[in-house]
């Protein structure tokens, strides 16, 4: 793996949670709006680092804020029916399509702007961080790969779901006396099961439709403009 990918790892795997952590156990959760700041700055260092001594590319930022935008309006279109969104599949496309940084950014700015309908609270950074390390990972997942497996993909759509559900809960688990009872975490993914198995079969249904025709057009911008070509870039 080169640099990048290492910052990129010691950003989102090490330094995001410990600030979550930071937020959980010296603010108790009061500080959310700060952390959540924060997380989305953290979120984007990764990217930018890919710039180097080159200029920041328009381009690829624009692509960016519409794949967010997407990621967004999907998750209110679908505000009807709990437990069934897309933002997970429009997540994971991201960071096949662009890379695992662009995933991690488009999950994490995912959670912090549409909670802006939703109501942001202590549980925006921990969405922050679980939407943004499934698009991370799948972006890991794929990023040599030329031609998607689909019976991978709809694995890790289902593990997607299980691991956001089980994130999630930690910080039911945390919010109730902001203490962490293992024995009370475990209640409360047997109690969630339902929701998480609806979670992630939605995220297979999403990604069984949305992948192909959705990667076609983002190859297709990415052949036109150059964005997210590491081959226009100097090493």
């Amino acid at each position: 793996m080169n640099n990048r990918i290492w910052i990129s790892i010691i950003v989102y795997v090490i330094l995001i949670p410990a600030v979550i952590a930071f937020g959980v156990f010296l603010f108790n959760d009061r500080k959310y709006n700060l952390i959540s700041m924060l997380l989305a700055f953290l979120a984007c260092v990764p990217f930018f680092v890919r710039f180097e001594r080159k200029r920041v590319d328009v381009k690829e930022l624009v692509t960016l804020v519409v794949m967010i935008a997407i990621s967004v309006v999907s998750r209110l279109l679908f505000v009807v029916i709990p437990f069934f969104k897309p933002v997970t599949a429009v997540t994971i496309i991201t960071g096949i399509a662009f890379g695992p940084q662009a995933g991690f950014i488009t999950g994490a700015m995912t959670a912090l702007i549409s909670n802006l309908h939703f109501g942001q609270g202590p549980w925006t950074p921990f969405q922050m961080f679980a939407w943004g390390i499934i698009g991370f990972i799948a972006g890991l997942l794929f990023m040599k790969r030329k031609k998607i497996n689909l019976v991978l993909l709809m694995i890790v759509g289902l593990i997607g779901g299980v691991v956001f559900s089980f994130l999630m809960d930690i910080y039911t688990t945390f919010s109730v006396d902001e203490t962490f009872s293992l024995e009370r975490y475990i209640f409360y993914l047997i109690t969630a099961a339902p929701m998480t198995i609806s979670y992630a079969v939605s995220n297979v249904v999403f990604l069984f439709f949305l992948t192909n025709p959705m990667l076609d057009i983002l190859k297709r911008i990415k052949d036109k403009y150059g964005v997210f070509n590491r081959e226009n870039r100097q090493e």
